[in-house]
């Protein structure tokens, strides 16, 4: 459509204006505007005004808040290029009448591959294997793990990644529950939460961050697990209290955890998670394939080019329905 805007915070995958004018060729005279990575948006308020749609940022210190959505008054889409869409207030936006969307699966193989890596890692003691055979050592001591079909294993939050860690875990023999408010697979062994904790060796998170979940995963959930269990993070940071999360490693009512995500992140130089050998710690890359990285740049491109072209979004979380285009209402 003309005079649209497209404005950009979002800065991985080799996806700047340059790229994102070859990738949509069909809309010759779309204007783009990069706002970088170290900067404020609240700094660039005359082109969030002006702006069609905006790709959010994924650094949540730079939210697009809900005063400057006040101010985007022809906004027809803020897309987030995640699964996950912290960058934006998204129920500012909804009051607004501006719809949010996301990306959801684009890597849910990957993190799912990655979450059952971590579960071996942290099982089979693979770290302190390694550590062995490098100060030259050798035997089975201190290194007997456990079989994955012996376990079972909790998954907290069963969307498109939690499904697809249970398949994987299906493989292995591994006993399968569930807590998820939608029985998106009713032969599953639905549970509620603290039922979940107590009857799982292993709990893996895979969990919206939101005000009912925030430090959800904390003392009291912690105690109900079965001592010498595992947690594994590669949801939302904030789900989990990492304080409460060290305290269960230190009294040893867990014998490991592995986290792909923080409350902070990155995560601070003192964190008391550093250095410990129980726990395996990644920079939120459980995500990062190539694969993801090709299936990320489909979705969007087909996303923005739909939206561009006068269609309804697709994928939107705040619950605004677009019917057709039109220019946004006045706000």
């Amino acid at each position: 459509m003309p005079d649209d805007h497209l404005v950009t915070l979002y800065h991985l995958n080799d996806l700047g204006p340059d790229e994102l004018r070859r990738l949509l060729p069909g809309h010759p005279d779309l204007r783009i505007t990069e706002i970088g990575p170290d900067e404020d948006p609240h700094d660039h308020r005359a082109a969030l005004a002006d702006a069609t749609v905006v790709l959010a940022p994924l650094e949540k210190e730079r939210r697009i808040t809900a005063e400057l959505l006040a101010q985007m008054r022809r906004c027809r889409l803020v897309q987030s290029v995640a699964v996950g869409f912290d960058g934006v207030d998204h129920r500012a936006a909804a009051e607004l009448g501006i719809p949010v969307a996301n990306l959801p699966g684009f890597n849910a193989d990957a993190v799912a591959d990655w979450a059952v890596g971590a579960l071996l890692y942290l099982v089979r003691h693979y770290a302190a294997g390694h550590a062995r055979i490098a100060g030259g050592g050798w035997g089975p001591e201190g290194l007997r793990g456990r079989d994955l079909a012996a376990l079972t294993v909790g998954i907290a939050g069963f969307g498109t990644i939690g499904r697809a860690v249970a398949r994987r875990l299906d493989a292995f023999g591994s006993r399968v529950l569930v807590h998820d408010p939608v029985p998106s697979e009713p032969e599953r062994e639905y549970v509620p939460l603290d039922e979940l904790a107590a009857r799982s060796d292993v709990l893996t998170l895979h969990m919206p961050l939101n005000d009912a979940t925030r430090g959800l995963v904390g003392d009291a959930l912690l105690a109900r697990m079965g001592r010498g269990s595992y947690v594994i993070n590669a949801g939302r940071g904030g789900v989990l209290d990492e304080d409460a999360l060290v305290r269960a490693l230190d009294s040893g009512q867990l014998a490991g955890a592995a986290l792909d995500v923080f409350a902070e992140e990155p995560l601070p130089a003192d964190s008391p998670l550093r250095g410990r050998s129980d726990v395996l710690l990644n920079p939120h890359t459980a995500g990062v394939t190539h694969e993801a990285y090709h299936a990320i740049r489909a979705r969007l491109v087909e996303s923005l080019d739909r939206v561009l072209s006068g269609q309804a979004p697709r994928n939107v979380v705040n619950g605004v329905i677009v019917n057709h285009a039109q220019p946004a209402p006045a706000r």
